[in-house]
């Protein structure tokens, strides 16, 4: 134990500055397939020709083992062999703390909390921490983190991404650096991708932390503003990226700290993200919106659509695929007006230029079944997994470059869909959502108004702390340093990686390789290995599809259709079965392992709700939000032993009780629901528990219980089968994926590898390519050469080549592509930098307002009142000048009209000459009285800075205006000084004049001070968001004047952030001075909405 204390002690190395300048590390592919490796068998199609020795199958390398030369040559190994001093020193700890009881534990939560408050570091405790959280795993879960695990858990800590490969137990991983973070009390969220995987790892990997002792929250869909707030108040809360997101949003958003969910005023401690590379990567971009309404031009969008019907491509447009650009010809310009019947598409009067792109959009981007599929009268976006990378092409011209990211600055979030599954909430901006529903004739939704943005980037950069997890980082470490400064760790995994990558594919037709396609899947069903397809796009899935009916091959498909997208997880659990062939839209249930033999908890609760739903509800289930049934044909049927066909019996009997003594009929929903329930409580229970509770008496039929019941024995049966199924899988060759075409980005494409050879398992990989793909189409990359190469080698084009040559040039191609977008990326972070930092003075200023004491409200209000004195002071005088060459009636019309009533009565006297006289008789003048100034025969201040707060209030203005060093100095600055601190300190002492002659009671006039400050806020920066958006789009024009877009958009906007912090300092000033005026009659500040 001593020696494990020692090795505690000395926390691991900080890896950020280790990773700041990465080398390029030295890779080298094995050659030769593994020993035992079974290559893929061919399809029944003539064999396809070879134009050299790669045909030869290729293993995926395996972990190299420590000690090997490659830990020379690569930081990775080193990096990973320090962290292996943190994994013997948890071993060392774990024979000890087996022998803790429960409680004994448990306890060793408050210590490390005890000691933390001591003045001890997480690296103290990190150890013990680790090692606690393993034994807790494997009490609970039955579960114990391996070695490499452990390393996971060390990496996610120390603020970096950790790429463990797929089924190597990611979520077992969080525990620990979630766990040790949460120690603090400050809030640990860990953040997937979807609402399925945030509840499933909150109910299975909570049981760990809430045997510890932690308290355990979940955010959903749906849920009250108490709900959420309950949650983020736990130690650890599960969420996904996007509810996270708007929650952030929404608070800063309300008029009221009641409204608050997040942990306010530090809302953000420790994060760890699940499948990091797709949330910030690959919807990294996506701007979470929320928006008002506006629908004056609804009918617009119809008439447009119908005028882009009418214009053909290559006449009237032009199409620039890789940008997503549509540029009108002058015919196309000259048709669209005639139709029209207007002067100038582009008149602001009668603006039809934005429809009409929009329209064009629409009809050539945004394809039904692929980016969107129709459902009950509304388009819903489908989620296609495709890569929003980005990267520099030098041979662009400067402002070619820029006016392209401008471009992308505008539409990326428009045009790339990112998982395969249906996104009913979103809706593309900018009037293209609209335009699409123009085109399928739908119903026309209003359009959106933004109210509040961020993007996930922006988002998670507010964390102090940031890590992730996900099985493919590696492509992308350049992004992750640059933007959040995580480097890339690879954890090497538990059992070397037998997979066998086989060469990959080429055709000429997309009809040549759909059949090869075909026939692949044939003979894989044949030999009885699982197979997994992977396609780009509803449309090609179904395709498929087809061709395998017609073939009488079962089978089962995954994509955003909704019959199908909501039994996600069960398809993907079993699609390791033998015999099992599915057929998935990119990636779809990523999140869930594929288990060879089949997933046995999942098996078991479909049989379990397939045997007690009828008996439960007469109500049929909704495809919609149920799915079609799973596909069983050609798989093995599962023995069931007597006793679990009893217990289901017995289950099945009290179901049907329940049922007729209920007077209101169940529905599908709720009983589906308690099924569920009785499953957890059965696992939580445990089945000794079970059998004493049934064998009590009751006066109601315990339900749940004989569920609960049922479930545990039927568990034990298909366990045993799926065991021996996965074995025989395994003989076979494991699993098989086929990847239908190349995508953007080579993570994408190693994402669908991974799907094979989890955890040891045999498996293998084949990617067939045609030259027809979309990628190649959308790049306008020459693929010529490759069809006249194929030409020359065989007359078939159907024919698959696997050609070193053919297959190198077109994953040059794929880099391309990568380094294209790379460039794009690493601009549009930069010009979201510029609102980002806007972003977080505004909600910083905004959580002042809303949080803070009245005092603090009301001293922002006396800033509020000196800055717009400065202002106006400022403005019409020259300190370089003599006061008689001032435009002081100017200034004193400008005062006077921004009080109204309340300065017009002290005013109506005063003449510029009065003024003029005035500066003459102070001007070298020698010390003044801060607290009670004001210049000789013009008004005094009334006498309300009374109190030592208001006294020091009145000074540390004045100090703050003789050390301003922005504005311009010269001869008569002290005279300037004192003219603003007198119209500031009339201006501040009238305000409290008219309010303590109101007698209102402290509590009504901090209420009115801030609601007037977060209304004029909010209104203002709701029109800030609108003018950067048009910025955004505007600037690349000026690249035709060589000028940097992105210089200007950062000159612009910090011109337009300059304006807006004025103009809301100074509407709030006219407003809180109107209200005080006359407050009977200024109540609609309460009664009105934001205009």
């Amino acid at each position: 134990m001593a020696a494990a204390a020692a090795a505690l002690s000395a926390p691991s190395t900080s890896l950020t500055s280790i990773w700041a300048s990465p080398p390029r590390l030295l890779r080298r592919r094995r050659a030769n397939p593994l020993p035992g490796a079974t290559p893929c068998p061919r399809p029944k199609k003539p064999p396809p020709l070879s134009c050299a020795a790669a045909a030869t199958p290729t293993p995926a390398p395996a972990a190299a083992k420590a000690g090997s030369w490659k830990d020379l040559c690569r930081l990775n190994a080193w990096v990973v062999r320090d962290y292996r001093r943190l994994v013997d020193s948890v071993g060392v700890l774990e024979p000890a703390l087996r022998r803790l009881s429960d409680e004994q534990l448990k306890a060793k939560t408050a210590e490390f909390r005890t000691r933390l408050g001591r003045g001890e570091t997480l690296a103290d405790v990190q150890g013990e921490a680790f090692a606690v959280v393993r034994e807790a795993a494997r009490r609970t879960l039955g579960m114990r983190h391996f070695d490499v695990q452990i390393i996971g858990g060390a990496v996610l800590h120390d603020g970096c991404i950790a790429e463990m490969k797929t089924g190597e137990g990611k979520t077992l991983v969080s525990t620990l650096a979630a766990y040790l973070n949460a120690l603090t009390g400050e809030g640990v969220h860990v953040v997937t991708v979807n609402d399925y995987l945030a509840q499933r790892d909150a109910e299975w990997m909570g049981r760990v932390h809430r045997f510890l002792g932690l308290t355990v929250g979940l955010i959903q869909a749906g849920m009250k503003s108490d709900e959420r707030r309950a949650s983020y108040r736990c130690d650890i809360t599960y969420t996904n990226n996007s509810e996270l997101g708007f929650d952030y949003l929404r608070d800063n958003l309300s008029r009221n700290k009641e409204q608050l969910v997040m942990r306010w005023p530090r809302p953000f401690h420790f994060a760890i993200v699940d499948e990091v590379d797709s949330v910030l990567i690959d919807e990294g971009r996506n701007p979470l919106l929320i928006s008002g309404e506006d629908n004056r031009d609804a009918a617009r969008y119809q008439v447009a659509a119908k005028v882009a019907e009418l214009l053909m491509e290559g006449v009237h447009y032009t199409v620039e695929l890789k940008g997503n650009n549509i540029d009108l010809t002058e015919d196309g310009v000259a048709h669209a007006e005639i139709i029209l019947g207007t002067d100038d598409l582009w008149d602001e009067n009668d603006p039809w230029a934005r429809f009409v792109m929009n329209a064009l959009k629409a009809k050539v981007f945004y394809r039904r079944d692929v980016q969107y599929i129709v459902r009950d009268g509304k388009a819903i976006i489908i989620n296609e997994l495709m890569q929003t990378c980005s990267m520099n092409q030098p041979f662009l011209s400067h402002w070619k470059f820029h006016l392209l990211i401008q471009s992308f600055l505008h539409h990326l979030y428009q045009s790339w869909p990112l998982t395969g599954r249906v996104e009913p909430k979103r809706r593309w901006s900018d009037g293209i959502h609209q335009a699409v529903e123009a085109k399928e004739g739908l119903k026309i939704q209003a359009d959106s108004v933004i109210v509040a943005q961020i993007t996930y980037q922006s988002l998670f950069k507010l964390y102090p702390k940031l890590s992730g997890m996900t099985g493919t980082a590696k492509t992308e470490e350049k992004d992750f340093l640059k933007m959040f400064k995580m480097p890339v760790i690879e954890v090497p995994t538990n059992l070397p990686n037998v997979r066998v990558d086989l060469p990959i594919q080429a055709f000429a037709t997309a009809r040549g390789k759909w059949l090869y396609v075909r026939a692949e899947v044939e003979s894989m069903f044949q030999l009885g290995r699982p197979v997994l397809v992977g396609t780009t796009s509803v449309e090609s899935s179904e395709y498929l599809s087809d061709l395998l009916k017609a073939h009488h091959i079962p089978h089962n498909v995954l994509n955003a259709r909704p019959k199908y997208a909501a039994r996600e997880a069960e398809i993907i659990a079993q699609a390791g079965r033998k015999h099992a062939i599915t057929i998935s839209t990119n990636m779809a249930g990523r999140g869930t392992d594929i288990i060879l033999g089949g997933n046995p908890k999942m098996l078991t609760k479909e049989i379990v709700e397939d045997s007690i739903l009828p008996f439960l509800t007469h109500e049929p289930p909704d495809i919609d939000m149920e799915g079609e049934s799973t596909s069983h044909k050609g798989l093995s049927k599962i023995k069931l032993g007597p006793s679990s066909l009893a217990l289901l019996a017995k289950a099945a009997i009290m179901a049907k009780y329940v049922h007729q003594s209920e007077r209101n009929e169940w529905s599908f929903s709720k009983a589906k629901s308690t099924i569920a329930e009785s499953i957890e409580m059965g696992q939580t229970i445990g089945m000794e528990k079970l059998q004493e509770r049934l064998a009590e008496e009751f006066e109601i039929y315990p339900l749940c219980d004989a569920i609960g019941l049922a479930y545990l024995s039927v568990l034990r049966d298909c366990e045993i089968h799926c065991s021996a199924e996965g074995t025989e899988v395994k003989t076979l060759g494991g699993l098989h994926v086929v990847g239908t075409s190349l995508h953007e980005s080579r993570r994408i494409d190693n994402q669908l590898r991974g799907r094979a050879g989890r955890q040891g398992d045999p498996g293998s990989t084949r990617f067939m390519v045609s030259l027809q793909d979309e990628i190649f189409q959308k790049f306008n990359l020459d693929t010529e050469w490759a069809v006249r190469l194929i030409s020359r080698i065989t007359n078939d084009e159907d024919i698959a080549i696997e050609s070193n040559v053919v297959v190198k040039q077109l994953l040059g191609l794929q880099i391309n592509a990568e380094k294209y977008y790379f460039g794009i990326r690493k601009s549009l972070v930069e010009f979201d930098e510029v609102l980002e930092v806007q972003r977080k003075h505004v909600y910083n200023l905004r959580q002042v307002i809303l949080s803070g004491d009245s005092e603090s409200c009301s001293e922002q209000i006396f800033q509020y009142m000196q800055a717009v004195a400065d202002e106006i002071v400022l403005l019409n005088i020259d300190p370089q000048k003599p006061p008689k060459t001032w435009n002081l009636a100017k200034l004193l019309d400008e005062f006077v009209g921004l009080g109204g009533k309340l300065l017009g009565e002290s005013f109506k006297d005063i003449q510029e000459e009065n003024l003029q006289s005035a500066l003459e008789q102070i001007h070298g003048s020698g010390s003044v009285k801060a607290d009670s100034f004001a210049l000789p025969n013009m008004p005094m201040p009334p006498d309300s800075f009374r109190g030592i707060r208001k006294k020091t209030s009145s000074i540390m203005r004045w100090l703050a205006i003789c050390l301003d060093d922005t504005s311009k100095k010269g001869r008569y600055t002290n005279t300037v000084n004192l003219l603003r601190k007198y119209f500031g300190d009339f201006l501040i002492a009238t305000y409290l004049n008219a309010v303590q002659e109101s007698h209102y009671d402290d509590a009504h006039i901090s209420g009115i001070e801030r609601e007037v400050l977060l209304k004029t806020l909010d209104a203002l920066w709701k029109d800030h968001l609108v003018n950067m958006n048009k910025l955004s789009s505007a600037v690349n024009v000026r690249s035709f004047g060589h000028r940097n877009p992105l210089e200007e958009y950062k000159i612009d906007g910090c011109r337009f952030f300059i304006s807006m912090l004025s103009a809301t300092r100074r509407l709030t000033v006219e407003a809180l001075l109107h209200y005080w005026s006359s407050p009977m009659e200024s109540d609609e500040i309460f009664n009105t909405e934001d205009q």
